[in-house]
């Protein structure tokens, strides 16, 4: 009789060291990392090791340091550096390795298997006018096979012409909040209530990605929805420069502000999906719908 596959905290770890390994993004003097790490687990695999999750991302950090630790010794001494690719030192993204656990609840992953995923957000040079570049990195394993997936996200600038400035009020300068014990700057929040309750969320990013997510979905604002709400749903974006926030719906059953539809950024013309990077001013005070399921109350900081 065929044993079932289980998957082991010593997986987990390997697993989350290997997507780290499987993507370096080289910068001029050193390459980047990504320092965020979401694993996703068959409920199985998931409820058996619950209990230990919090010494599972330790031991993960402590690997991730030390295989940075080997990465930077076989560069060699810094005279060497100039003569091999990268030139400069590996390093993380951000300061501190960030591990959290998912429950599979959609049957996408068989027992034992595991499922990384990070996400490393690149700048554009501003001349270019792109936008900043995310790239996600999914690694699976079921037993020895290993599979590794990269998802390049362009955030562009608005396809349509910009509207008239008087149409958009101007958002306020952002001001800082110690939200946490590094004291970031939170530019809005927002408030809404899923099925888990009533929750308001700060808004630390100039990118942020809103929907059920799931296994190789990566979200920074996880709903807890019913499937009308799509795992990815919308993508916010604030234009550094300006300090205004953009919304962009890549949703299969829309989004709406303020009760008015959101043209979809999603084309599908000829049976493909492609992303015609279609984004929309948000006004500093704003009402997100998703799918007319959950409403988010966005606000920029300091709007009256």
């Amino acid at each position: 009789m065929h044993a079932v596959e289980r998957a082991t905290g010593k997986d987990v770890i390997l697993d989350i060291v290997e997507n780290m390994r499987a993507y370096q993004e080289e910068l001029l003097y050193s390459s980047v990392v990504p320092t965020s790490f979401e694993v996703h687990l068959h409920p199985d695999d998931y409820d058996r090791m619950e209990g230990i999750f919090p010494a599972i991302a330790a031991e993960a950090r402590r690997a991730l340091d030390e295989e940075l630790a080997r990465q930077n010794r076989r560069r060699g001494p810094e005279w060497l550096r100039k003569f091999t690719t990268p030139a400069g030192p590996t390093k993380p993204a951000h300061d501190g390795w960030a591990v959290a656990f998912f429950r599979d609840e959609n049957d996408e992953l068989q027992p034992g298997e595991v499922l990384v995923d990070s996400r490393l957000t690149l700048p554009q040079a501003p001349e270019l006018g792109t936008g900043t570049q995310t790239r996600r990195i999914t690694t699976s394993r079921l037993g020895h096979q290993t599979n590794t997936r990269t998802q390049v996200i362009h955030d562009a600038t608005p396809a349509a012409p910009p509207p008239a400035l008087d149409a958009i009020p101007t958002p306020p300068e952002p001001y800082s909040v110690p939200s946490d014990e590094t004291g970031r700057t939170v530019f809005a929040t927002l408030t809404f209530e899923d099925k888990s309750g009533p929750r308001t969320h700060a808004v630390t990013q100039s990118q942020l990605v809103i929907g059920r997510g799931g296994a190789g979905y990566w979200v920074d604002l996880r709903v807890d929805a019913a499937a009308d709400v799509s795992r990815e749903h919308v993508r916010l974006r604030r234009d550094a420069a300006t300090g205004q926030f953009f919304l962009k719906d890549v949703s299969l059953y829309g989004t709406t502000v303020n009760g008015e539809r959101v043209a979809s950024s999603i084309d599908t013309t000829g049976g493909a999906k492609r992303d015609i990077n279609l984004e929309v001013p948000l006004p500093p005070v704003a009402r997100i719908g998703l799918a007319g399921m959950v409403f988010l109350d966005f606000r920029a900081a300091g709007a009256s």
